[in-house]
């Protein structure tokens, strides 16, 4: 396996002549031949949910192309969509890309600030631009939240073709939103607004529907493609066709302390982490013994609904990988799957103001969670059992919310079945991407910034070193949660609910699950890495939180300040000229009586 950037042919000289060889066969086979590119991010899916990462969930299409490629057990992205896809598809930092938060999170004071734009700003190229520009046909399907304005939807990103549902999320049956801050959902095709979906929708299934039909209808132009398929799933609310939720029924009645101990066993056979490593605790199981037998069965019914939507999702993939197969273009295609960040433990029912809205909009009885009609989450508790072995959830910058599952299939010159442990970041992605096409970063965009990731591709196939120094350092923030990675050290700050907004210091590769904490016993690590990460912050243009911020506080004035007040200010405007009119009418009938 690939370990630590140890090569798999001798050291020193043989091994560089070897590296320099292997290059140059390498880039002369691109070159002759460029690959197709299949980019598949799943959305939420924690850190062990597929099987080839250590879960039980039934992921076979998804496990055969890790058994075929290359997994990465210390890769990271964001801890939310919006700045993983921006950081996916330029390569920069998501501040520099117009991403420093996402417009439903961002204080009204960071708004139009530089870098919080919300979305993909003018300084950046995409490398769908860069594909399309040397000579790939280039297709989005699935979600896309970088914008509905018409310069940053996708026909003017790169994209020959594209179907996408624009916000964080949304219903995977029906055309509605999937909480009350989107007032609607918008789709679109080809940068047009859409005014409905088929009957029989399903989002895993609509998305690669439109991918096979584009990738065949433009078969005949005879170049290679770059298709940029972006699932719903597992981002809530948790819904798939009921055979594919029915299949796990009697499944997760253990608990989450049980499987998540089956889940520990299979990550340390599948040798993803350094022996010994450190873990996270999780729910323990007299949390789950001290629940009511009807509770504990819609606990188990959720996580069903969890399972079966990501294996719903692996099935599409699998007839998509049939489709190119059968057409006779799997043999040149690379397959790049990774999630955007870790699973959630989101619960809005817990919100006095969103379980009305959903109890309105959606049911919930258990019988048919995860079904047309319903609504559901994993819980945090669940949550906290996608991301085994780590700690931390969606939005936070513990290793759960972060370090996510990376597979890259396809390259025939990289060992099958490995497994690299070195650190590896999301905007490692784009050049990784560009290097495998034979793409030398064409300037698409004037004045386009250039990209700070590492390709990785190297690393994949001639055994080169890590693609960053242990001296280097690499800093990350989102919505005031924030890390600084150097070597096999991490620094991180979380705010609440998350954290208490007090830096820690971890070494990772010996503790993942952020256990012990090392500011005391290293205190020149610990100022040494903060004045870095200071440095990051303000060449980044990162601004500081509000003090007293809350996610929740903050979803709710922005829910009313842009959604809610725009809908209904017409109403409320009429309303104010009719109690207006009476008013003066009747002030006007007094003075009249009185003359």
């Amino acid at each position: 396996m690939i370990n630590r950037g140890k090569a798999f042919i001798g050291n020193g000289r043989h091994r560089a002549w070897a590296w320099l060889a292997c290059v140059l066969c390498m880039s002369h086979a691109l070159a002759s031949e460029p690959p197709n590119i299949v980019l598949i991010v799943a959305d939420d899916i924690g850190y062990s949910d597929f099987g080839a990462f250590g879960g039980e969930i039934d992921t076979p299409n998804i496990d055969a192309l890790a058994r075929a490629g290359v997994r990465f057990s210390n890769f990271h992205a964001a801890s939310s969509c919006a700045p993983t896809r921006a950081m996916l598809l330029t390569g920069v930092d998501n501040h520099r890309a117009g991403v420093g938060s996402m417009r439903e999170l961002m204080p009204l004071s960071h708004r139009g600030e530089p870098g919080y734009d919300g979305v993909l700003n003018e300084s950046v190229q995409t490398i769908a631009s860069m594909m399309q520009a040397s000579g790939y046909r280039t297709w989005v399907a699935g979600k896309w939240h970088l914008g509905i304005e018409d310069s940053n939807l996708p026909p003017a990103r790169g994209f020959d073709g594209s179907v996408i549902q624009a916000d964080s999320g949304s219903d995977n049956f029906e055309m509605r939103p999937y909480l009350p801050m989107y007032p609607e959902a918008r789709w679109f095709e080809n940068g047009r607004r859409m005014q409905s979906l088929p009957e029989d929708f399903y989002s895993s299934r609509y998305f690669v529907d439109w991918t096979i039909a584009f990738l065949e209808a433009t078969r005949a132009e005879g170049k290679p493609f770059f298709a940029y398929l972006a699932f719903q799933a597992n981002h809530l609310p948790l819904q798939a066709p009921a055979e594919f939720i029915d299949a796990y029924r009697g499944h997760y009645t253990q608990g989450w302390a049980k499987v998540r101990e089956a889940r520990i066993q299979k990550i340390r056979e599948l040798d993803l982490f350094e022996t010994p490593a450190t873990f996270a605790a999780g729910p323990a199981q007299d949390e789950w013994d001290g629940l009511t037998e009807q509770q504990q069965y819609f606990e188990a019914r959720r996580m069903q609904a969890y399972a079966g939507m990501a294996t719903a999702m692996d099935y599409e993939i699998g007839r998509l990988i049939t489709y190119l197969r059968d057409s006779g273009q799997y043999q040149n295609t690379v397959f790049v799957l990774f999630s955007d960040n870790g699973a959630t433990a989101t619960e809005p029912y817990d919100n006095a103001y969103g379980r009305r809205w959903l109890e309105s909009n959606y049911h919930r009885e258990t019988e048919t969670l995860g079904e047309k009609g319903s609504w559901v989450a994993a819980g945090s508790h669940w949550g906290r059992v996608s991301n085994t072995p780590l700690a931390g959830t969606k939005f936070s910058s513990g290793e759960g919310g972060v370090r996510v599952p990376l597979i890259v299939s396809g390259l025939s010159s990289a060992a099958q079945g490995a497994v690299n442990r070195e650190f590896t970041y999301i905007t490692d992605l784009a050049p990784t991407l560009l290097e495998i096409a034979g793409i030398e970063s064409p300037q698409v965009v004037p004045a386009a910034q250039t990209m700070t990731g590492r390709s990785l591709l190297p690393m994949m196939t001639a055994a080169a070193p890590a693609p960053y120094r242990s001296d280097e350092a690499l800093g990350y923030e989102f919505s005031g949660n924030s890390a600084l990675y150097q070597g096999d050290y991490k620094l991180v700050r979380n705010q609440p609910p998350a954290g208490d907004r007090q830096w820690r210091l971890y070494k990772i590769d010996e503790d993942p699950g952020e256990t012990t904490d090392l500011r005391e016993r290293m205190p020149d690590l610990y100022q040494n890495m903060l004045a870095e990460y200071d440095a990051y912050a303000s060449e980044n243009g990162v601004l500081p939180m509000p003090e007293n911020y809350s996610v929740a506080k903050q979803v709710m004035i922005n829910t009313i300040v842009f959604s809610l007040l725009p809908k209904y200010l017409p109403y409320v405007g009429l309303a104010l000229v009719l109690v207006l009119a009476v008013y003066f009418y009747r002030r006007s009938g007094r003075r009249t009586h009185k003359r």
